[in-house]
This record gives C-alpha cells, sequence and structure tokens, in this order.
C-alpha cells in the first residue's frame, strides 16, 4: 500500500483497500496490504487498520465467506484440486487467524488507545463468531462458543511481562454478560495453571493481572430467570451449562482455588482476603473448602490474621467451623500495633461480634478486657475513645466480670498478678487482677478520654454502648471537634494581671517612657 502523508491519508487508502476485497474476491490480495499495516509503529495507522479489520472480517464472518470446520493446511488446499470457492475461504480464514494473532500481540502494546481498541475488536469478532460458527456442531442443539479464540484474549489480558490491570477494568463490562463471565473463569483457571508451570519464579505482574482480572467476576446472588448472552443464539437450551448459576459457582470455586493454592506476594494475600468475605466466600459451590487457607492466613500473624477473620467468622457462623485456638489466636493479635494498623476498624468490630456471646467463659472475657486496658495505657486518643466503651461493653455482657472494678471482699495486692506475657488467656490470671489502667486513664490529658473512662465510677447502664460511630474515628476528626465546641463568653486567662491601654500600666516601665500623642 502506498503512503499518503496527508492527515487521513493512511484511513482513506484502508478504506478503498477494504472496499475492493469486499467488492470483488480477484481484490482478495489487498488484505496483505491491510494486515501490514497492523504492524505500523504508528498508533494511529495502527488504529486504522485495527478498525479496517474489523469492518473487513466483520462482514465476512456475516456473509459466510470463512472456511467452517477443522481448518486443513493452506498449502495443501492450495495444491490440491478442490475448487476456488473451497480455496478462498480457506485462504481468508487464515488471513482471519493472522489477524486475529497480531490483534492479540497489540494487548500489549504501548499506547492505550490501541489496546483498547484491539480488545473490542476481538471480543467483536468473538460475538461474530458464536453468531456464526468457524466449527460444525456435533449434534443438533450443540452450545458452540469460540473458545480458542476468547482464551487468547484471556492469555492478552494476563500478560506476565505488563500491568493489564486498567485493561481489565475495561473488560470488566463483558463480563457482565453470562456467557463471557462463565468462559471467563474456565480460561483463566487454564491460564494461570500453565503460567504458573512454565515459569520457576513466576513474574509479580502476571499475579497482579491476574486478581485484577479475578476480582473483576461478580455472581448474582440468585438464580434469573433470563440470561443475559453475549453471543446471540437463536434458542436457549436449559441443558446448558452455561445457563445455570449452580455450574458458575463451581467455575468460581475451581478458579479461585486455582489461583490460591500458588504462592502469591505478600501484599497480594492482603488484597485477596479483603475482599474474601463478601465478594468470593459467598459465591463459593462449598464454602468450606477455604477453611485451609484461611487458617493459614490467620497463622501468620500481624495484618494478614487480621484480615482472615473476616472469612472465619463466616466460616465460623454459617458452616459451622470448629477451630479450638480461635480465641487464643485472637487474644495473641492483641498488640499495641492493632490501634495503628489500616484494618484497626473491621478488627475491633469483628472482634466485638466474637465476644458478644454470653456463653464465653468469664477468665476469657476478663483476659480481653485486662489485655485492651494495659494496651490503652499507650494508645492514641481516638483509639481510646473506641476501646473504653468496648471494655465497659464487656463488662456489661458479662456480669462475673465485673470483679475487676469492684471486688468488696478481696485481698489487698501488692502486684498486678496478671501476666501480660502469656500467651494463653486461662492462665493469664486475669480474672485475679482489677482494671487499674482505667482509674489511671481519667487523669488523661484529653478531657474526653478521661470522661470515658470514668464510667466505671459508677454503675454501669443496662444498654451497651455502639462502637460503630467511634471505630474510625481519627485523630484529625478528634481535633476537628475541638475546634468546633462553643467556649463560653468569658474571656480566656492570658496573664496574672490584666492588661490597661496598648503600652500596659503607668507604673509599666513601657508607658514611663513611651506615649501615644
Amino acid at each position: 500500500m502506498e503512503r499518503d502523508p496527508s492527515p487521513g491519508g493512511a484511513r482513506r487508502a484502508l478504506g478503498r483497500l477494504l472496499e475492493a476485497v469486499l467488492a470483488s474476491r480477484r481484490e482478495a490480495n489487498a488484505v496483505f496490504d491491510i494486515l501490514a499495516v497492523l504492524q505500523s509503529e504508528d498508533p494511529e495507522e495502527t488504529q486504522e487498520a485495527v478498525r479496517a479489520c474489523s469492518r473487513l472480517f466483520g462482514a465476512l464472518l456475516e456473509r459466510g465467506e470463512l472456511f467452517v470446520g477443522q481448518l486443513p493446511s493452506e498449502d495443501t488446499v492450495m495444491a490440491g484440486s478442490q475448487g476456488a470457492t473451497r480455496k478462498y475461504k480457506v485462504w481468508m480464514r487464515h488471513r482471519y487467524h493472522s489477524c486475529c494473532n497480531r490483534l492479540r500481540e497489540l494487548l500489549a502494546h504501548s499506547s492505550f488507545e490501541v489496546k483498547e481498541l484491539a480488545l473490542s475488536t476481538l471480543m467483536k469478532f468473538v460475538q461474530l463468531e458464536g453468531a456464526h460458527p468457524l466449527e460444525k456442531p456435533k449434534w443438533e442443539g450443540n452450545y458452540l462458543f469460540p473458545r480458542q479464540l476468547f482464551k487468547s484474549v484471556v492469555e492478552g489480558l494476563l500478560s506476565p511481562e505488563e500491568d493489564h490491570s486498567l485493561l481489565a477494568s475495561r473488560f470488566q463490562e463483558y463480563l457482565e454478560h453470562d456467557d463471557i463471565r462463565y468462559h471467563t473463569m474456565q480460561a483463566a483457571t487454564g491460564v494461570v495453571g500453565q503460567v504458573a508451570d512454565r515459569y520457576p519464579e513466576v513474574p509479580p505482574a502476571f499475579w497482579n493481572n491476574a486478581f485484577a482480572l479475578l476480582s473483576a467476576v461478580s455472581l448474582p446472588c440468585q438464580e434469573v430467570s433470563s440470561s443475559s448472552f453475549y453471543v446471540k443464539h437463536a434458542e436457549l437450551s436449559h441443558k446448558w451449562k452455561v445457563a445455570h448459576l449452580k455450574e458458575h459457582k463451581k467455575a468460581f470455586q475451581l478458579m479461585w482455588l486455582g489461583f490460591l493454592k500458588h504462592k502469591l506476594p505478600l501484599r497480594l494475600y492482603k488484597k485477596v482476603l479483603v475482599i474474601m468475605h463478601d465478594a468470593i466466600l459467598p459465591h463459593l459451590a462449598q464454602p468450606t473448602l477455604m477453611i485451609d487457607f484461611l487458617t493459614r492466613a490467620y497463622d501468620v500473624g500481624g495484618a494478614i490474621s487480621l484480615l482472615a477473620l473476616n472469612g472465619l467468622f463466616i466460616l465460623i457462623h454459617k458452616h459451622n467451623l470448629e477451630y479450638p485456638d480461635f480465641y487464643r489466636k485472637l487474644y495473641g493479635l492483641l498488640d499495641p500495633s492493632v490501634f495503628h494498623v489500616k484494618y484497626r476498624a473491621r478488627f475491633f468490630h469483628l472482634a466485638d461480634l466474637f465476644l458478644s456471646s454470653s456463653h464465653l467463659p468469664a477468665y476469657l472475657v476478663a483476659a480481653f478486657a485486662k489485655r485492651l486496658s494495659r494496651l490503652a495505657l499507650t494508645a492514641p486518643p481516638e483509639a481510646l475513645l473506641m476501646v473504653l466503651p468496648f471494655i465497659c461493653n464487656l463488662l456489661r455482657r458479662h456480669p462475673a466480670c465485673r470483679v475487676l472494678v469492684h471486688r468488696p471482699l478481696g485481698p489487698e495486692l501488692d502486684a498486678d498478678p496478671y501476666d501480660p506475657a502469656e500467651e494463653d488467656p486461662a492462665k493469664s490470671r486475669a480474672l485475679e487482677s482489677s482494671l487499674w489502667e482505667l482509674q489511671t486513664l481519667q487523669r488523661h490529658y484529653h478531657p474526653e478520654v478521661s470522661q470515658a473512662a470514668s464510667v466505671i465510677n459508677q454503675a454501669l447502664s443496662v444498654p451497651e454502648t455502639s462502637i460503630a460511630p467511634l471505630l474510625e474515628l481519627t485523630a484529625f476528626e478528634v481535633f476537628e471537634r475541638d475546634l468546633k465546641k462553643k467556649r463560653g463568653q468569658e474571656p480566656v486567662p492570658l496573664e496574672f494581671l490584666p492588661a490597661q491601654g496598648l503600652l500596659g500600666r503607668q507604673d509599666d516601665l513601657c508607658a514611663q517612657h513611651f506615649t501615644l500623642s
């Protein structure tokens, strides 16, 4: 194709070639000129070539001018004695394959506009191939979907070299369709396994791309009466697996289990655990299969354990998971850093749920109350305003623990019997101790903290204090709240003697040597 240096020259030249190919089979060789422009280094020319290929092969698919069936070798067909129409269709389908392979390569182009256009063109071909299959049905009513072409799209999204998270977000609109979602889960499961086997150490970019794609898959909560298919069919059959939510859940489960069985970067573990409780577990066919992953994560410690709490809570509460050392592990998570981590609000919300049962033994609740009271001595004000009501709620729920604040006939103690270094709450001797830390906090420099700690001086009210509004309280909010408080009309004293006049009193040294005239 001769280059036209004028603005829009490539578009006009490609348009002429496109019209010639579609008008006459004698001009079929012009397809090579169109495909050659796909190799251009100019992003604008490449986009024009992609649009031309989209129109060309889209029209050929709709016309039925591509060979249908197991594609034979091009050289064999051309050298044989088959008819001209068969040779043309085989030859043009090979060109179609070349176009799709190049579009797959363009998913890694430096220009996002080119990548986005290549993706939308490939998805257009998926839709057209589904409506005009290039394979023969094995039986009447057989479900056909262009799996090979679609798998190449998923492979392009799951690149081991480049970050495609933005492209995955663009692909998310296609996942609203049942068939695309189902085949994405199947293809992603296969690609993750293949890449993990291919590389001794899988590049982090691949894991990031895989998580971006997998987390974009969202299943409906219940079966819907009408399916939304991207590939249009004349008639839908209830025998097709793709039409049933149960099969989607199985594919969803295989996809996540296949992903999580590999060694992932620590940062990715956190991302998975953040969405585990609401985006993964509710949609699994067998949520209990996540027990091993969540218990291992809970045993890691630190932020990983905090994030694993949500998933474990669902398995314990809804699926009868038995975890003998659960409360011991939860007790071990209470350290000074818990007031400063990013997921503090989530942790205390779940801890409040786990400690809400009235069937918990008194020694266990006392150990948590005592550990939190000890940690409160060095906690920031915004954390204290949440922790102090939390401790008081524990005392309200479990009257047997109120001896921690009032023990009329108790012995006098020379030292605190509580052992903060003991990992087992049953051996910490917390129930023999007292919450003297709360009395210490009554002299805290922040008046709201002092007031919150003084609640134990009176009989605790029956209704609990809701800690929900306090879970995400920040130092900035506390500071802003203090600034907005209305002060009294009386002036704030700044000196022992009130100032009089600009230069002070008459006997002041300044007034003796200076005057205002």
